[in-house]
């Protein structure tokens, strides 16, 4: 097992500079899927060897109630530093599960608000509430199916709208929920641009990359710049994938600018939303939305700055994994050695 045990605990401190390179030079979508599959695979390996680590370090604790034989001076021996990086795996372990365990938490608290504020409405793609607050996000999963509270009833005009968009192009992977309040701010290019960019966060499931990142930066702090910039490209991804539909970048750029002059807050922290704090810095994207669609290319060549920075990340990944593989099994070994009648 050797040093290898803590490798998976010190690669992240590349995340930095990788997460710089990713969210300026790769397509929206592959940044955020890399760095989201990096994060996620850095954060499960650094977890495994806090746990290889904590039980080394447990074994050794008075009237602990692991097996005698894991306190054997030949598992010790396994682990540089067994005294105190045992026992300081401990507390940290713990730490993270508390973390990880209470970010979720609020993610579901987060769902039952959405649940609440939209009970009653009918479960339609799109779900339109008569408040003079402004406010757009995407609420991922199925229908939110509300009881037989009925919290507000839509224009005709704006149902109209409203039921046009649901048509053309009905997700199953959530609904768009958005006020009268922001519909009321924006010209009706802009309200196209709005639901686009909210239907892009569902068809493209960016939940799911942002939770990955949210739980990983929680598992390990070195891997926050990851979560940083996941939010970013995310934004990005559902800015380029509106402009495409709506065949117009000047419109997403106004209907981003103007939403976030109308609504600098999200109000659902830990959704998908047009603006917000997680939404990114704004004249970023709109300055980027000023300039021609950045290629499509699934991978850069190896050749390139980015190319490098892609490939050391994966090779990165692959290299915690390999380490945190290698010392679950070394400790294995060496435990069920111990653990043998001689």
């Amino acid at each position: 097992m050797g040093v290898f045990v803590f490798l998976p605990l010190v690669l992240p401190l590349t995340a930095w500079p990788v997460a710089r390179l990713a969210e300026q030079r790769l397509h929206p979508r592959t940044a955020t899927r890399l760095l989201a599959a990096v994060a996620g695979v850095s954060a499960v390996c650094s977890t495994l060897c806090l746990g290889l680590l904590m039980i080394v370090g447990t074994a050794q604790l008075p009237g602990n109630p692991l097996p005698d034989s894991w306190s054997d001076p030949d598992v010790r021996a396994a682990l540089p530093y067994d005294e105190f990086a045992g026992r300081a795996a401990i507390p940290a372990l713990l730490a993270v599960l508390v973390s990880c365990g209470a970010a979720v938490l609020r993610q579901v608290r987060v769902r039952r608000r959405v649940v609440a504020a939209l009970g009653g409405l009918r479960p339609t793609p799109v779900a339109v509430l008569p408040d003079r607050t402004p406010y757009a996000y995407a609420v991922p999963g199925g229908p939110v199916r509300g009881g037989a509270r009925g919290q507000g009833r839509n224009t005709r005009g704006r149902g109209r709208e409203r039921r046009g968009h649901g048509r053309r192009k009905a997700s199953g992977h959530g609904r768009v929920v958005v006020s009268t309040g922001m519909l009321a701010g924006l010209a009706p290019a802009e309200r196209r641009a709005l639901f686009a960019h909210e239907r892009a966060h569902l068809a493209g499931r960016h939940h799911r990359h942002l939770l990955a990142v949210h739980l990983a930066a929680r598992a390990n702090p070195f891997l926050r710049p990851l979560r940083t910039a996941v939010s970013y490209t995310a934004e990005r991804w559902a800015d380029e994938e509106a402009a495409a539909e709506v065949g117009s970048r000047r419109s997403v750029a106004r209907a981003i600018g103007k939403a976030a002059l109308l609504a600098p807050r999200a109000p659902a922290a830990g959704l998908p939303a047009l603006t917000g704090g997680d939404a990114g810095p704004v004249p970023r994207r709109v300055a980027a939305l000023m300039r021609p669609a950045p290629a499509g290319r699934a991978w850069p060549p190896v050749g390139t700055a980015v190319g490098l920075a892609a490939w050391c990340a994966a090779f990165g990944a692959t290299v915690s994994a390999l380490s945190s593989a290698n010392s679950a099994v070394t400790l294995f070994l060496v435990l069920r050695g111990a653990a043998s009648p001689m």
